[in-house]
């Protein structure tokens, strides 16, 4: 689905609610502020067989500071928008067997079939203006889903393949030894290979525990891919998929 049927999605939203207006009461504008942390990676949609396995993944600064306004009308719905700055990132080291790469090893620069060790590091830091519809069960609990857009201001990629080889060119080409150390092994960096925006949905619940203070879990699927749609390096498309908890005040 396009970003330009999500943005239609939203305004059909915004424009059957307002048609009820005229039942609502006059409290029916609320402020939440959101505080919160990020647990998930940039993956493909669906394991290949070229990654065999995930030999280790680290935890990143992931936080998620945010300020939300839900319009919210007589029967429990509402709509609600906002702006978040926040950090996706992850950290891994996977093992991969005939996995399109392309890196440098010392002065030379080499692509091909790589099997082997490959570590990645993925930051970035953006703001995120989500659209959701909203539906209340009961005073504590509010249901949300929708599409968001980011604006990435910062953003890296890179890594290193060790302790493999590469058969350069394809499947039955020369094969290179690829190394653990500086010189040895095989480094890249497609940081600016990055997209700017990128569009996902948004599916979650803030739950009210006190009387203005409560908690929230939200999973957020990224629906375009990190690296632009002409990046073709890394065999595939790899989406940021994330879920975050954390803490609400309603203002």
């Amino acid at each position: 689905m396009t970003m330009r049927k999500f943005i239609l999605a939203g305004i059909i939203v915004l424009t059957a609610g307002t048609a009820q207006a005229q039942c609502c009461s006059k409290n029916d504008i609320s402020f939440t502020t959101r505080l919160g942390y990020s647990v998930g990676g940039t993956a493909p949609v669906g394991l290949p067989r070229s990654i065999r396995r995930l030999n280790s993944y680290t935890l990143m600064p992931n936080f998620q500071l945010g300020i939300d306004v839900e319009r919210r009308f007589c029967s429990g719905i509402g709509i609600m928008s906002g702006l978040r700055f926040e950090n996706k990132g992850m950290q891994e080291d996977a093992r991969v067997k005939n996995y399109h790469m392309a890196f440098s090893q010392g002065s030379q620069y080499l692509e091909g079939q790589y099997t082997g060790d490959a570590k990645t590091k993925v930051n970035e830091w953006m703001f995120t203006v989500p659209v959701m519809a909203t539906l209340h069960v009961g005073d504590k609990v509010r249901l949300k889903a929708g599409p968001y857009l980011s604006y990435v201001v910062s953003k890296q990629f890179e890594g290193c393949a060790h302790g493999g080889y590469l058969r350069v060119g394809g499947p039955t080409g020369a094969k290179i030894s690829i190394g653990e150390g500086p010189g040895q092994r095989g480094d890249y960096d497609f940081s600016d290979d990055m997209r700017r925006f990128q569009v996902g949905l948004t599916l979650g619940c803030d739950w009210l525990f006190a009387d203005r203070l409560g908690g929230y879990l939200d999973l957020n699927w990224g629906l375009t891919g990190i690296h632009h749609s002409g990046f073709k390096t890394i065999e595939q498309t790899l989406y940021p998929i994330f879920a975050t908890v954390g803490v609400v005040y309603e203002l």
